[in-house]
């Protein structure tokens, strides 16, 4: 434990204000991120629609400024999330939505140092054959590496659990897209809980794909709740990870399970910011 926890202490974390601090109302939890010791933040999308008003997005630029902490992981639009909806990368119909949106990604990334973009592969779509899906799929994925690298942006890739018309469920399935597309910046997010729930072996993940890993996420399981309330060995795939050379973020991403800072306890204060 003692080796595992010396590796964690060189990892670099951030805090999910989309599923951490959600008792306080969003443009509050960058300032409250600040307050818990953490310096590095990340979002899913986080505006109603796919292009918000202009002070709808100021006022999420000056709340992440004015906390003093850095947004280092962003979602595209992804659709309703709360009716089911996971992205519109392959949504047949919805390509033009889809791109004015990421315009507006583009440029809050730009005010704000992000650098890295969740693109959500989307549900499979009644009376659309998936190969057409797959194909819009590649096409819009080589679309945002492009619109994003000028910035020195990366694309991430996610396997996601709990969706079942989602066609990306392991780490072989996104690397087998990742492999298509066929662009550096387009890369693996591996968020362990998904994985693990989806069956997938994550010390094996780990030895086979580390390099293609462009960011992680984790929570535990069973529960998806905060590292050591369920039976996964968080410290040492984190360490693993380190061991393999990943030397990206690791966003916490899980549903506490009392409150957010009480369920910060796993991670020591002086481990929050580097």
């Amino acid at each position: 434990m003692a080796e595992q926890s010396s590796a964690r202490h060189r990892l670099r974390y951030d805090v999910n204000l989309s599923m951490l601090f959600t008792e306080l109302p969003l443009l509050r939890r960058p300032e409250a991120a600040r307050q818990a010791g953490f310096d590095a933040i990340e979002f899913w999308w986080p505006f109603q629609q796919a292009v918000p008003g202009d002070a709808d997005v100021d006022a999420f630029v000056d709340a992440v400024s004015d906390a003093g902490v850095g947004l280092v992981g962003l979602n595209f639009f992804a659709g309703d999330m709360p009716a089911g909806d996971r992205g519109l990368v392959s949504w047949v119909g919805r390509e033009a939505e889809f791109h004015d949106s990421v315009d507006v990604a583009i440029d809050i990334a730009g005010r704000l140092g992000c650098r890295t973009f969740n693109a959500l592969y989307g549900n499979r779509i009644d009376d659309v054959e998936p190969a057409q899906q797959d194909e819009l799929a590649l096409s819009t994925l080589d679309h945002l590496a492009g619109a994003v690298e000028p910035i020195g942006g990366q694309v991430v890739l996610e396997p996601l659990s709990a969706a079942p018309k989602y066609p990306l469920h392991t780490a072989a399935d996104a690397v087998a897209v990742l492999d298509k597309v066929g662009r550096a910046n387009v890369t693996l997010l591996a968020d362990l809980y998904h994985l693990a729930v989806n069956g997938d072996d994550l010390g094996g993940v780990i030895d086979e794909y580390a390099g293609r890993i462009g960011h992680v996420q984790v929570a535990d399981a069973p529960g998806r709740g905060e590292p050591g309330s369920g039976e996964l060995d968080i410290d040492g795939y984190l360490a693993a990870l380190e061991s393999a050379g990943y030397a990206g973020y690791v966003g916490l991403e899980y549903k506490p399970t009392s409150d957010s800072q009480s369920s910060l306890h796993w991670l020591p204060r002086e481990r929050r910011a580097l």
